[in-house]
């Protein structure tokens, strides 16, 4: 009996262990497994997903997960796997008819979305963002009627949102943003009415929004950037209670400002810049307490009148590029201000800088440059340099001195006062600005002696004195060791005299090799929520205008022009291998050309005219491949031009008043005469054959200071792009919100 027992029982154990081994095994249906392995053969270059295959349960495999009852494949999830492929309209994909989520995000894949797509209908997740799938999206999307998430951003679809799109009415978030879909938005989107994320930035699409839209009001995050979207937005907003983010940035809306906007409880950032939105704002009942720690971007707009004194309950504000005139009474109610950033540059303030401004105590940056600001910059100032990143008034009307208001700006990196009526002294206090990286003080009429204690500033990258009345040596023996760190120096139209010693230039460390430094922003600015920001950079070459919006990590440019400097120029100059730009013009430097400039391989611009140099170019500078922009004018130089495409390409006037120069019929298209009869006439027709405008505009580079580099040549009416790189924000702003 015993023994008939120990027979029944191992009997259930091993019934029991066999129905479990075969409900594993059979876990994963064949025709499952069949359509995924089938699925993967269609891309022949896939190295990844070696776990599929045939002898093992594919519901085990990466990124598939199955149904535990049925065993239906119902995820698949390959985001950033390298299909470098398109979708086949009858791909095995499309067999999987249980999927509830399918993930291709940034797979390489190219090609139409096929209509056989509508088959999956029992997705409610579809992600085939950040790939470069092109054509239009199908209508047969309408048959997903289950779905609460599509994502087709970042492709290169077109023409229109198909009609279809209406009969999703579970869908919670669209995303269509960075493609070239064109035409107006459906009315019948307005029939989406459990939408809580609406991204259409960055298409081509026009017309009004409709009216339609005031049925979304779940709707928490809005991007309708950079489009052609016209007309007004609508004047009563107050229903979108669940908005935070909301983007109408670079279209073409007109009209008032939708004041009642503000009135949204949990609202943190607008950005309705580059529009044509005109009149006055007024934020109506606005609520700091509600809305912490607020951006608004109103920026190159239409706006008038004054800046109201709610301006306080904002963190970020940019109202640049308007007609903004006065403020309102802002002095008691900014008492307790959190306001950190305020851009209220290229408007029509006029007058005394207003002292309000100095009780913003948590200011970071500070842009009120391209204004008609006039009077003294007020001491006060020093309240807020403690905070402050930086700090611009460049292009107004201050005078006087700049104050010495420096003590405690060990956070301040950029300075820029250009373009003033300053003078005096420079103030001693910057030297307790440790983290500065750029000071402009150009255009102003300071009248001191080189700022040789600036030399101990470590980040100091970009020194700019330009058209002032410094006067007096740039060398001072105990001081050799020189700027370090510096990237651009631009000292030119002044007053500065002397030899440079032949080592001059040994110490420039920065300028000789990239040396990398730690710095908290990528940018040169603050690109603000991946806005930027630009502090520009002028630099003037004889018959060459040079405006720097921005600068590469790797750019680097010495400008001496317009000086008193005399003797030679110092053979260290060779040192500089990272040199961009060097111009020595105007000056009253003699000898030879330094055969060491051949070493700079990487220079672009080389201007050495309106000096006393004598002797031969040297032959060897034809090797430099990037030396497009040459001037040897106005000197006493001989024997032949060197033969090579650099030199071939330059304007005869780049030679001219070098009597004893020969070999220039190739350049200048005729025999060469020394003292020709119509030089002066040439001359004064110089700057309009020269006149090349460099523009450099900021662009992500890899990280530090320094930022990408586009240049434009304009000769007179015509402009030709010599170099151009080109990105933007992928993701719409609240996807990405890093500081670059």
């Amino acid at each position: 009996m015993m023994v008939r027992c120990h027979c029944y029982f191992f009997c259930l154990i091993f019934v029991l262990l066999h129905t479990f081994a075969s409900s594993t095994l059979n876990h994963c249906l064949n025709d499952q497994r069949d359509a995924l392995l089938e699925f993967k053969d269609e891309f022949p270059s896939l190295l990844e997903l070696s776990s599929w295959n045939k002898s093992s349960d594919c519901c085990s495999w990466v990124e598939v997960t199955c149904d535990a009852k049925s065993g239906k494949v119902i995820l698949l999830e390959l985001p950033s796997t390298s299909l470098n492929s398109s979708l086949k309209p009858n791909s095995s994909l499309f067999k999987l008819q249980h999927l509830t989520k399918l993930s291709l995000y940034n797979c390489s894949l190219y090609g139409e979305i096929p209509s056989s797509l509508g088959y999956l209908s029992r997705l409610t997740i579809l992600d085939l963002s950040y790939n470069a799938l092109v054509g239009q999206i199908p209508a047969s999307i309408g048959n997903l009627s289950l779905i609460s998430f599509l994502d087709l951003s970042n492709n290169r679809l077109v023409g229109q949102v198909p009609t279809s799109i209406e009969k999703l009415f579970h869908l919670e978030w669209l995303v269509l943003s960075n493609n070239q879909l064109v035409g107006k938005v459906l009315a019948s989107l307005g029939n989406l009415t459990q939408l809580y994320y609406l991204g259409l930035g960055n298409n081509n699409f026009s017309g009004n929004i409709p009216v339609s839209f005031s049925n979304l009001t779940k709707l928490k995050e809005v991007y309708l950037n950079n489009n052609y979207f016209e007309s007004m937005l609508p004047l009563n907003m107050s229903g979108f209670q669940e908005l935070s983010y909301f983007d109408v940035g670079e279209n073409s809306f007109s009209g008032p400002f939708p004041s009642t906007l503000f009135t949204l409880p949990l609202l943190m950032k607008v950005f309705m810049g580059r529009n044509n939105f005109t009149g006055p704002i007024d934020f109506g009942n606005i609520s700091s307490s509600s809305n912490p720690g607020l951006v608004l971007y109103l920026d190159h707009n239409k706006f008038d009148g004054q800046i109201p004194e709610s301006i306080s309950k904002f963190l970020d504000v940019d109202f640049s590029y308007n007609s903004f005139s006065s403020f309102g009474k802002s002095s008691e109610v900014l008492e307790e201000t959190q306001i950190a950033q305020l851009d209220l540059s290229s408007n029509s303030f006029r007058g005394p800088l207003p002292q309000w401004i100095c009780k913003l105590r948590s200011l970071d940056f500070l842009d009120l440059s391209n204004n008609s600001f006039s009077g003294s910059i007020p001491q006060c100032l020093r309240n807020l340099t403690v905070s402050l990143n930086q700090l611009l008034l460049s292009n107004n009307n201050f005078s006087r001195t700049l104050p010495d208001m420096f003590v405690n700006a060990t956070n301040l990196k950029v300075l820029d006062v250009s373009r003033n009526q300053l003078e005096g002294k420079l103030p001693k206090s910057l030297i307790s600005c440790n983290h500065l990286q750029f000071l402009n003080v150009q255009m102003n009429i300071i009248k001191d002696t080189f700022p040789f204690w600036l030399s101990s500033l470590p980040s100091l990258n970009v020194l700019i004195l330009r058209s002032n009345q410094f006067y007096g040596p740039v060398y001072q023996p105990h001081l050799s060791a020189g700027f370090q760190n510096l990237r651009v120096i631009d000292i030119s139209h002044n007053g500065f005299n002397g030899s440079l010693p032949p080592s001059y230039f040994s110490y420039w460390h920065n300028m000789a090799r990239i040396v990398e430094q730690d710095y908290d922003d990528e940018n040169l600015g603050n690109p603000r929520y991946g806005i930027d920001y630009h502090n520009s950079m002028e630099m003037v070459h004889k018959g060459v205008y040079t405006e720097f919006e921005r600068i590469r990590r790797d750019f680097r440019a010495i400008d001496f022009s317009g000086n008193n400097f005399f003797g030679n120029i110092p053979e260290s100059i060779g040192l500089l291998k990272e040199l961009r730009v060097l111009n020595l013009s105007s000056n009253a430097f003699t000898n030879n050309i330094p055969q060491s400039l051949a070493s700079l391989t990487k220079l672009e611009a080389l201007d050495l005219s309106r000096n006393n140099l004598s002797g031969q170019i040297p032959r060897d500078l034809g090797n430099l491949f990037f030396l497009s922009i040459m001037n040897f004018s106005h000197n006493n130089l001989e024997g032949p031009v060197p033969q090579g495409t650099q030199f071939q390409r330059q304007n005869c006037s780049s030679f001219m008043d070098n009597p004893k120069l020969y070999g220039l019929e190739e350049i200048c298209r005729e025999t060469h005469v020394a003292n020709p009869i119509p030089q002066k006439s040439e001359d004064m027709l110089e700057p309009k054959e020269q006149v090349i405008n460099w523009i450099a505009a900021a662009i992500a580079y890899g990280p530090g200071v320094f930022c990408g580099l586009v240049v434009g040549h304009i000769f007179t009416s015509h402009k030709h792009e010599w170099f151009m790189e080109k990105f933007g924000l992928n993701k719409p702003r609240g996807l990405i919100k890093s500081i670059s």
